[in-house]
């Protein structure tokens, strides 16, 4: 398998697993946002960003200090 189909199937795996693990969780971001992870996906320029349920706006992932576990 070419170089490039594999890194592009593996970031699409990982993304999809993120996908599975904060979709549904509840977080707090960073700047004191709380909600429900509504969204997850890849932007091309800031990386992994989500969205939260009840807020405007999108979030880099990275901004999440705390993810409802299990």
């Amino acid at each position: 398998m070419p170089t490039a189909k594999l890194h592009a199937l593996t970031i699409l795996g990982e993304l999809d697993e993120a996908r599975s693990e904060l979709v549904g969780k509840a977080v707090v971001l960073t700047d004191g946002k709380a909600g429900t992870v509504e969204n997850v996906w890849l932007d091309e320029l800031h990386g992994l960003r989500i969205s939260i349920r009840g807020h405007d706006g999108k979030w880099p992932a990275s901004t999440i200090k705390f993810a409802q576990t299990g």
